[in-house]
């Protein structure tokens, strides 16, 4: 469904390591009342399809069927150009969030000519900050008080906004880089961190995570990301070089 700069069948629900079949087929129930097409889960607990079926009903039934089950999240979120995470954690060592209000506009400019994925986590672990990696921005549902939400509930939230958004952002939405190139990305520069020394024993992440706030916020086009990795072999190489001698 295309409208006002947006176009829905470009959004996906991605739940990763659902426990129950029920919350998947309420999920998809969600995501027919708001015009959403695509659902796919990661390692789920539970793969019952009748059960999801019969929360999922006849209307959504064939987003069950046509649902995508995958074995790890880095193949789940590969095609997508931007992955927004939901989460009710938050504090040292997370991003800033958005609201799904505020998320929603963004992810409708971007819509138009990417894949947009919103990734849920579990019912009882949510997402972790290794999760987070994969993803460009944080969405958090504000709550009074009790913060803990079903997963459908958050799920029908997170797509009534992005069925309601509209764009006031006149600029054209930029054709991103997705998952698989901007990950090959990572790796590049992290040999490359790795190569200049720059490493911290006690946090051998720490460097590479903070590249990847850094860059998950900067829309990188695929031509971007080429030039990075080429600076990247460059470094590398030069480093070789010197140390070969």
């Amino acid at each position: 469904m295309k409208s006002a700069g947006k176009n829905l069948d470009n959004i996906s629900i991605v739940l990763n390591e659902p426990r129950f079949p029920e919350n998947i087929g309420a999920a998809a129930r969600c995501c027919r009342n708001m015009g959403i097409s695509s659902l796919a889960v990661v390692r789920p607990e539970l793969p019952d399809r009748e059960k999801m079926l019969k929360m999922a009903t006849h209307e959504a039934a064939d987003l069950i069927e046509n649902m995508k089950i995958y074995d790890s999240l880095p193949e789940a979120l590969s095609g997508f150009s931007h992955v927004a995470a939901t989460t009710a954690r938050q504090g040292r060592g997370r991003r800033a969030t958005h609201t799904p209000r505020e998320a929603a506009e963004m992810m409708a400019r971007l819509s138009a000519k990417n894949r947009v994925a919103v990734l849920f986590g579990s019912e009882n672990k949510g997402l972790s900050n290794a999760h987070l990696q994969y993803c460009n921005s944080i969405i958090t549902i504000p709550t009074s008080g009790f913060r803990s939400l079903n997963l459908a509930q958050s799920v029908m939230v997170v797509c009534y906004e992005m069925f309601t958004a509209g764009t006031t952002d006149t600029a054209p939405a930029p054709r991103l880089a997705n998952q698989f190139e901007t990950g090959a990305m990572y790796q590049h520069i992290q040999e490359m961190f790795r190569a200049v020394g720059l490493h911290n024993e006690s946090n051998p992440d720490y460097w590479i995570n903070k590249a990847r706030r850094f860059l998950g916020r900067c829309e990188l086009r695929s031509w971007e990301v080429r030039l990075i990795r080429g600076l990247c072999r460059h470094v590398l190489n030069s480093v070789n070089g010197q140390s070969s001698r």
